[in-house]
């Protein structure tokens, strides 16, 4: 991101070929690859999956009802939900759930599952609140299914599910690609916020912040404590609720042009305030579970 900044004040760079690079080519590749790779643990499915809805229908209702309350345009609702609801599962909590859980494969398994969940809820949910501040359902369901990153969610549970091995010579540049799309994509969000002017801190910012660092963990421990889950999968899912807004919403809101600087504050401002709110999320999970 450091690096996104200086190169973009030094060069000025046009960012929208950049966003429709990550888009269209290095976004697809990693999402495929994070499914077909991925070593799921299927007894625990039903459980995680009940976690996973009720979690992701209350985040969702706290975006709306905050939206409602605050009498926010229709762009800054799109960005209020958004943040709330779709956090940073991949190259910020997958890295995370490896250094806590290197003893224990399971809490990596269940982090795998939350990134192929929060993948398909940023394309559908997520996108949906961005496209649809300008244009008909209709033209929604058009926009996504276009995407190449709902057909590379498609074939990677396919080729996961039917254990379709895939060759070297396909792998191989896929997995390039993929390594690259986390490089590109901190790079665009440093470039984004390099010509940003922060006069003021919006209240979307502020709620945005205290929707997903804090009554996202608080959310998430009320439904671990309902259904009884102990253990790894207790910990993992806690951990993975105090991750900071997704990346990808930055992305998304700049190729859509929706408000995207106020998208990259919001994702800037939660990933730095992250470091202490997820550590003590962290330390919190190994008390309690």
């Amino acid at each position: 991101m450091a690096i996104g900044v200086l190169l973009q004040k030094k060069f000025n760079f046009q960012l929208t070929p950049v966003v429709k690079l990550i888009t269209y080519c290095f976004m697809p590749a990693a999402v495929f690859l994070n499914i077909y790779q991925a070593e799921f643990d299927y007894s625990l499915l039903g459980q995680l999956f009940l976690y996973l809805l009720l979690f992701t229908a209350g985040t969702i209702l706290l975006g709306n009802f905050l939206a409602k309350v605050l009498h926010l345009k229709r762009q800054e609702s799109a960005a209020l939900k958004n943040s709330i609801s779709l956090m940073n599962a991949g190259n910020y909590g997958l890295p995370v759930s490896q250094l806590i859980f290197s003893a224990n494969p399971l809490g990596v398994s269940i982090q795998i599952i939350i990134i192929v969940f929060q993948n398909l809820l940023t394309y559908t949910y997520g996108l949906y609140n961005l496209i649809s501040t300008s244009k008909s359902v209709v033209e929604i369901l058009k926009e996504i299914l276009r995407l190449p990153i709902v057909h590379a969610l498609y074939l990677g549970i396919g080729f996961q599910l039917l254990d379709i091995p895939l060759p070297t010579f396909a792998l191989v540049p896929l997995e390039q690609l993929a390594n690259a799309f986390f490089a590109l994509a901190l790079f665009l969000l440093g470039a984004q916020l390099a010509h940003i002017s922060i006069k003021s801190f919006h209240r979307v910012i502020v709620w945005s912040l205290l929707g997903r660092l804090i009554a996202g963990p608080m959310l998430a421990l009320l439904i671990i404590l309902l259904l009884g889950i102990d253990g790894v999968m207790a910990q993992s899912l806690l951990i993975a609720s105090a991750l900071p807004t997704s990346r990808n919403t930055a992305t998304l809101a700049l190729d859509t042009q929706v408000v995207p600087e106020l998208h990259a504050q919001i994702v800037l401002y939660s990933t730095i305030l992250s470091g202490g709110t997820v550590t003590f999320v962290i330390y919190l999970s190994m008390i309690m579970f």
